[in-house]
């Protein structure tokens, strides 16, 4: 039973830390189960909302949770949104020097730190405070990585079964975004929490359309592709190094800011690509599949696989990196049966070669389907969807079917003709009556299908063999060099007048660039959001942190809908909690009002601070003002700032003592006169408030 004292702060402490007025299905559950010492497994979808439920907790214990994550990156990212949101955190790894690791043990012992994040190789340094009087619960985040039967395999963290023999009284959670049954009984197992409270939300993530295409001029595709969607972050899997190299310089030729990311790049490289990838410097990253799972960045609009996944889990994973603040995202696959050869003859040869295939295969039948993509997708993970979900390219264009029987027998005609002995291209080049130097040396000029098939377009063909063979009237013997063989059903074609459906191939249509281009440029002219978008890039360039962290694209677009003009407003919106708007709540305001202003006759933002310099000079104090113009007090301190940079007849030493500018004057020349406020609270270690930073600083210009 959930403490009363635990019960009254849930809610308060989900709005003022991360702005949430209501928890996600699942989540209050969760939390309340954590808050009761209960070990919980939880399975939910990226983007779902997995870190609330231990981030939560630990505000409310008294101790530090300890957060067991696999990448440095990824911890540094989170401990980044957590201090954006006014949450004492840290993370400890090999990355700092012994002074660092010394400092961040010492907070610990200390009570000021409410989440250390920590990867599993290097729990054996904070062995002296991983004891129940410091630690309050234990977070192990992608705990896929446990299992042996995941599908991502990491032996040091199959060694975490020692913390609940060393810690029994203290919760463990255990999460990650994909684990089917046996993986989810592995992970209970290794962590020696069998009697786990299990929590498995909904796969679905309703929020991203699924496609896949042909893999017919990728680079055509792709280039169109982004030109349709203009200043969106998005990603690109390849299978391959070399093609995430190759694909990001054609990218660029196109006018597109791409870099690619791959293992074979130093960390330094490889670091700098993700940076920048984060802080919106980088538009698109060409990537390996090890690209992604270290970034929370929230506003990736889009995910393209150039190449086919090895795996369903591998696909949910990746395309869940789009859309995570929960609006509309895209995933787009290209299927090619080239690729499938390729990762096949990856598995060829493991230990666990049959277990690769059969993944594969269950990828494979993804791509070709002509049904919902989204209930196989579901269904692979025991989710059953009842309607069809309406936000694929199944669903948005159903394919129409026609009598394609005799298209079917010249196919079929031809891999009899060829001795079963030809891969796909040859087949098709003695369809079409192609002359080319294979053809003429093997002489199949005298073939009797030689040319029947001029009518049609290669890639036509190419579609048709590929229908022919999700159907099963003919198959690929990739034992053999990936020749085409009949099946039994073909003769049922050949001889017996069994009927074939076929689809039309699809043509993907072709955006052009100009004209994209000028609708951005409208956009960008009239909108709020792109005033908005703006601000909270100049906000994250000063703080040096991703725009993100600032307000994510969610919540961004609520503002813009909403348009507060007040702080009471602007505390309303989702993901505003009150450090948010004491930090950035005025610049924002601001600026809504100024748009406002240039569209209808309502006060200039400037108005607003001579308000208040109104009622200061009436003799009221800075708290009285505050209530009567129901604003929060460093707003009010923001226009005290400015009325003395303006010449306005300020006592601002009433406010901020002269030692206390001093200490400002001090800061600002060993920073080197940073633009961030926060560059400066974190000088102080939190003790000067943002206010008096503020007023300083205004001293300190004005001076000067």
């Amino acid at each position: 039973m959930l403490k009363v004292d635990y019960q009254k702060r849930l809610y308060p402490t989900l709005k003022t830390y991360f702005g949430y007025d209501a928890f996600r299905k699942h989540q209050q559950d969760i939390v309340e189960a954590i808050l009761d010492k209960k070990d919980c497994l939880v399975i939910m979808p990226t983007g779902g909302g997995k870190s609330i439920c231990f981030q939560l907790p630990a505000l409310l214990f008294k101790g530090v949770t300890i957060v067991i994550s696999p990448l440095i990156a990824l911890m540094k990212d989170q401990v980044d949104g957590l201090n954006a949101n006014g949450i004492a955190a840290s993370f400890f790894n090999s990355s700092q020097s012994t002074i660092e690791q010394e400092d961040i043990i010492n907070k610990v012992i200390k009570a000021e730190l409410k989440l250390l994040y920590v990867a599993p190789e290097s729990l054996s340094g904070i062995q002296n405070i991983l004891n129940e009087t410091y630690v309050s619960c234990i977070a192990i985040d992608e705990a896929h990585c446990i299992s042996s039967w995941g599908h991502d395999f990491r032996p040091s963290y199959q060694q975490l079964g020692f913390l609940k023999a060393t810690l029994p009284n203290i919760p463990i959670v255990a999460l990650t975004a994909t684990a089917d049954k046996a993986t989810r009984e592995d992970i209970a197992a290794q962590l020696r929490i069998t009697q786990a409270t299990e929590f498995l939300s909904s796969f679905d993530r309703k929020n991203i359309e699924l496609e896949v295409r042909p893999a017919n001029n990728r680079i055509n595709q792709v280039v169109s592709f982004i030109n349709k969607n203009p200043n969106q972050s998005g990603i690109i899997y390849c299978l391959s190094r070399k093609t995430t190299e190759q694909l990001a310089s054609k990218l660029k030729t196109n006018g597109i800011k791409a870099k690619a990311y791959h293992a074979g790049l130093n960390f330094n490289e490889r670091s700098k690509v993700q940076e920048d990838f984060v802080f919106d410097r980088t538009q698109i990253v060409c990537a390996t599949v090890a690209f992604g799972m270290g970034i929370d960045k929230s506003n990736v609009r889009w995910v393209i696989h150039y190449n086919m996944p090895k795996n369903i889990e591998g696909y949910y994973q990746e395309i869940g990196r789009s859309g995570r603040d929960g609006l509309n995202a895209k995933a787009l696959l290209f299927h090619s049966y080239a690729d499938v050869i390729q990762l096949r003859n990856f598995a060829s040869g493991a230990s666990n070669e049959e277990f690769q295939i059969a993944k594969l295969d269950r990828m494979k039948q993804f791509s070709e389907a002509t049904t919902c993509r989204r209930k196989i997708l579901l269904s692979y993970f025991g989710e059953l969807l009842a309607d069809n979900c309406g936000n694929c390219d199944i669903c948005k264009n159903p394919p129409k079917f026609f009598d394609g029987t005799v298209i079917a027998q010249k196919i079929l005609s031809t891999i009899y003709r060829l001795n079963q002995a030809e891969a796909t291209g040859m087949v098709i080049d003695v369809l079409r009556g192609a002359n080319n130097a294979a053809v003429l040396e093997k002489g199949y000029t005298n073939v009797k299908t030689f040319g029947i098939g001029k009518d049609l377009a290669w890639k036509d063909w190419q579609q048709y063999i590929i229908q022919l063979i999700n159907q099963g009237f003919c198959e690929i013997a990739f034992h053999k060099n990936n020749v085409l063989q009949l099946t039994e059903f073909s003769n049922k074609v050949l001889f017996k007048n069994a009927k074939v459906s076929l689809t039309k191939p699809v043509d993907v249509v072709q955006v052009k660039t100009s004209e994209t281009k000028k609708k951005t440029k409208s956009i960008r002219n009239s909108n709020l959001y792109e005033r908005l978008r703006q601000l909270r890039y100049k906000i994250a360039q000063e703080e040096n942190i991703p725009a993100y962290l600032v307000f994510n694209d969610a919540t961004l677009k609520e503002i813009e809908r909403e348009r507060p003009m007040s702080e009471a407003d602007f505390l309303n919106i989702s993901g505003v909690g009150q450090r948010k708007l004491e930090v950035y709540g005025d610049e924002f305001i601001a600026e809504i009002v100024d748009f406002m202003g240039s569209k209808i006759n309502k006060p200039k933002k400037t108005d607003t601070h001579l308000v208040t310099y109104k009622l200061y000079k009436s003799g009221l104090s800075i708290d009285e003002i505050s209530l009567q113009r129901k604003l929060k007090s460093p707003t009010i301190y923001s226009h005290i700032a400015k009325l003395y940079s303006d010449g306005k007849d300020i006592n601002i030493f009433d406010f901020v003592s002269k030692s206390e500018v001093e200490a400002v004057k001090k800061a600002k020349k060993e920073l080197e006169s940073p633009k961030a406020l926060k560059t400066y609270f974190d000088y102080f270690e939190t003790e000067m408030d943002y206010f008096k930073i503020r007023l300083a600083l205004s001293i300190i210009d004005k001076e000067a």
